[in-house]
């Protein structure tokens, strides 16, 4: 007798509901994507214990008409797509027919529904893909769907599930970028009789973005538009200063689909490169419209992940798009939001300096600086000294700081042990130069006028909107950083020829590895050869390279060379190189400047391409309003 045959309807049903319905937030999603896909502008979702007691979805769609509410249920049924052709252009988020026979297979539905405003309706339970009953009831145009017991006759799959909060948690994230994919549809969201979320269904996405995210981060968000002839991009992006410790705070939604797709994520990554710090992401709401054609949804079972016909031109779309937008921002971060368009009392202020201090030419009253004379700003127009300049010097020889190599082709760059004000008064005069020959800074980053220091790690400035904490050594990595990322793009064919070459050592399986890869250090200037045994020898090295860190420096980019399995990316490696010798090269903290080099650094900080963070994506300026200043010491009331 034969072994093969054919599995009740019963079984095969509860088999296909596992592609559909993995967990509670299986049966939101689907359920709602139907509430959408029906037209509807109001959407109310009850959930209680997290969805495996209950979960009822309840809209104002076109509802079911009375001839379909049995065919339904049934699997395969749709009314969405009729031919093959149709799976090329799919505008509907369900397609397949195959949403309310899964879960009805694996739970005890009922279904109410009506299409007119007539006060009848129709009712459908359906108890573990078996119907029970169909007949007439009162109902409000649309439909009400409850879902109960959720797996009651699968309990493999139930012993499964996890917590009550951890399903809730997966729930709502769904509905949440639902949320920002309709800002047109009036959700609510209850677990347990308490709201979640309720949006205005208003159409505008920053109020959703406010409700579920919070008010600080959407008054930080900032509005996309772009197009091209293949996309639409809309949506908003936070600025850097608002991060997350992983990507679950990007959404990017597709023809009004939220998806995941690893290759967008990147380019959106790499839109913000430099801007944020390690192992933290951007908060985002990308809308991106395209034809349907160049779409395929039908490649996942929950429609999650997607194919794109031109995946490598939207990315770089994406990213530029991305890039272009940030470039035009002013991205100092504030201490704290200052309030606007309040009536103020202002305290009245003051002089507290003699006449003769207060009427000096250096400085007017109106620019609401300190009067240099002070001895708390120095006049670079000026031949005076400043005072504090005589305990700088002891600083100076107390640390032992590095001063700055000012030859005109390095810039503000190589550290040295030299002390030398001659060296800085060439680094000032070289701010004179054309802004052609400068990196093209943008000219939006406030010019500021420097006050002192702070514990010899933070600069003090200050100009008419408040005052701004510049920290020293990421200021310094984003000049020497933006210097080395041009030497290491293009690399001077003569490099600085060693009288003693230096000598490396790895392990063996390291060295059949850099033996196939000495190509890449040529590529940046450095000349590295086999020297028998487990030892390599670098000949010549660029001269630009920051001193005494040469060895280290070479040594780090072997490692990464050695680290990397896959093929080597040159612009990567020109990448951790430029930040190697950035932060090598920079000074510390606790290494106290004078006013001029103060002002130096401030000068070639504006002139970088990106002066808000340092290579590793941590903020250079913080700034503190005048208002917010006034508030703390009672003068606004």
């Amino acid at each position: 007798m034969g072994k093969i045959h054919i599995l009740e309807e019963q079984i095969a049903n509860q088999i296909a509901a596992g592609e559909v319905v993995e967990r509670p937030s299986s049966v939101v999603k689907e359920l709602v994507e139907n509430s959408i896909d029906a037209g509807s502008s109001k959407i109310d979702i009850s959930i209680e214990e997290g969805g495996l007691q209950s979960i009822r979805v309840t809209d104002n769609g076109s509802g079911i008409e009375k001839e379909d509410c049995e065919l339904a249920f049934l699997p395969h049924a749709t009314s969405k797509i009729s031919s093959s052709k149709d799976l090329f252009q799919i505008r509907s988020l369900g397609f397949r027919g195959e949403a309310l026979p899964s879960i009805s297979a694996v739970s005890k539905m009922s279904c109410i529904t009506s299409t007119l405003n007539t006060g009848l309706g129709y009712q459908i339970v359906n108890e573990g893909g078996v119907l029970k009953t169909i007949g007439e009831t009162r109902a409000s145009k649309g439909t009400d769907i409850t879902v109960k017991e959720l797996f009651y006759n699968t309990p493999a799959r139930l012993k499964y599930v996890k917590t009550i909060q951890t399903e809730l948690s997966h729930i709502s994230d769904f509905i949440y970028r639902l949320a920002l994919a309709y800002p047109k549809i009036r959700f609510t969201l209850t677990h347990n009789g308490k709201i979640l979320l309720q949006t205005l269904g208003n159409g505008d996405l920053l109020q959703v973005i406010a409700a579920i995210y919070g008010r600080t981060i959407a008054k930080s968000m900032v509005q996309v538009e772009g197009s091209n002839m293949d996309y639409n991009l809309s949506g908003f992006i936070a600025k850097p200063e608002m991060t997350r410790s992983n990507r679950s705070a990007i959404s990017l939604i597709i023809n009004g689909r939220y998806i995941r797709n690893p290759f967008l994520n990147k380019a959106i990554l790499n839109s913000y490169h430099t801007l944020l710090p390690i192992h933290r992401y951007p908060i985002c709401v990308l809308h991106i419209q395209m034809n349907p054609t160049l779409l395929d949804v039908n490649v996942h079972p929950a429609k999650l992940e997607v194919r794109f016909s031109k995946e490598k031109e939207l990315m770089m779309f994406l990213e530029q798009e991305i890039r272009k937008l940030l470039q035009q921002q002013i991205l100092i971060p504030a201490a704290k939001e200052p309030k606007k368009d309040k009536t103020v009392v202002i305290q009245e202020k003051l002089n507290l300096y003699s006449n003769h201090k207060a009427n000096d030419n250096s400085t007017t009253k109106e620019s609401g600086f300190m009067n240099t004379n002070d001895g708390l700003l120095t006049d670079t127009n000026s031949n005076k000294q400043n005072p504090m300049d005589d305990d700088l010097d002891h600083h100076h020889k107390q640390y032992d700081r590095p001063k700055y190599n000012t030859n005109d082709d390095k810039g503000y760059v190589r550290t040295n042990n030299k002390t030398s004000r001659e060296a800085v008064n060439q680094l000032i005069s070289s701010q004179n130069q054309s802004k052609e020959e400068q990196l093209g800074g943008l000219p939006d980053f406030p010019k500021l006028h420097p006050i002192g220091q702070m514990h010899g790690t933070y600069v003090i400035a200050q100009n008419e909107t408040g005052l701004y904490l510049i920290d020293q050594h990421a200021a310094h990595e984003r000049i020497n950083y933006e210097y080395y990322y041009q030497k290491f793009g293009n690399p001077e064919p003569v490099s600085q020829e060693l009288l003693l070459p230096i000598t490396l050592e790895f392990t063996p399986s390291e060295v059949e590895v850099l033996k196939d890869r000495l190509h890449y250090f040529e590529q940046v200037g450095v000349q590295l050869e086999f020297f028998g045994g487990k030892a390599f020898r670098v000949s010549s090295y660029p001269y630009w390279f920051p001193e005494g860190e040469e060895k280290e420096i070479i040594i780090e980019m072997a490692e990464w060379l050695l680290s990397e399995k896959k093929a080597i990316d040159i612009a990567k490696l020109r990448e951790k190189s430029s930040i190697l010798c950035s932060c090598k090269a920079s000074i510390k903290a606790n290494q106290y400047l004078s006013t001029s080099e103060i002002e130096a650094l401030l000068d070639k900080l504006i002139d970088c391409r990106n002066p808000y963070t340092c290579p590793h994506g941590r903020p250079i300026v913080i700034s503190f309003s005048t208002y917010e200043l006034e508030k703390m010491f009672k003068r606004v009331m």
